[in-house]
């Protein structure tokens, strides 16, 4: 997901695998391991399909790539980072978002699914979106303003999130991207071609930046 997250400060509550912490530094620990990779862009076939579930749990493996992922997601600037973002057709995605509260969500979850949150209990909000795979366009998407996703962590420990505000939208987002789904797929069809020539035209900037960001921060 795009742009929805401030480091600059320690001092903000944190909530890391949904539970509050008393401090947690500026970089997220599994970051500064980790190893930068590519970012898959929309039209490739990655971002289309069906991610397919975790079922090797505990492993060096699955370990190196949630904290590539972080390392990736951090170069991008991003708030959320699905497995497909980075190529790897596994249901797992990231996140370290700060949400409308000034609360920072920091996290990784395998096999998320979606509850069905009751009507009385959400509202629709429409909010501005942006993707790491779709890079430069945002566009305003409604979504409901909470969401509770349920899963495991990279050692398969059942693992339940809730999120509201600019977080829950970052939960659905991420979702969507294991099920082959993009932002741009909940938009009429003449605003998602207005976002795909924004990109083409925004994506070369998008990519600079981000590769200075690497070389900045030496990953």
């Amino acid at each position: 997901m795009g742009v929805r997250h401030d480091d600059s400060s320690q001092d903000r509550r944190v909530r890391v695998q949904g539970r509050p912490v008393d401090s947690f530094p500026r970089f997220v620990p599994e970051a500064e391991r980790g190893t930068v990779r590519r970012i898959t862009v929309v039209g490739e076939d990655v971002l289309r399909r069906r991610c397919r579930e975790v079922t090797e749990f505990g492993t060096p493996e699955l370990a190196r790539l949630v904290d590539d992922m972080f390392a990736t997601n951090r170069v991008a600037e991003g708030a959320g980072l699905a497995a497909n973002q980075v190529g790897v057709d596994l249901r797992l995605f990231v996140w370290d978002i700060t949400d409308d509260w000034g609360v920072r969500h920091v996290g990784h979850i395998a096999n998320p699914v979606l509850d069905e949150i009751p009507a009385e209990h959400r509202r629709l909000v429409d909010e501005s979106e942006g993707c790491l795979s779709v890079p430069g366009p945002y566009r305003v998407v409604p979504r409901p303003d909470r969401a509770v996703v349920r899963g495991r962590d990279k050692d398969g420990e059942p693992l339940v999130i809730e999120g509201r505000g600019y977080f829950a939208r970052c939960l659905q987002h991420e979702t969507d991207h294991l099920h082959g789904r993009l932002y741009l797929d909940r938009l009429a069809q003449r605003e998602r071609k207005a976002a795909l020539r924004e990109m083409a035209e925004a994506k070369d900037e998008v990519f600079a930046r981000r590769a200075e960001r690497a070389a900045r921060l030496g990953t």
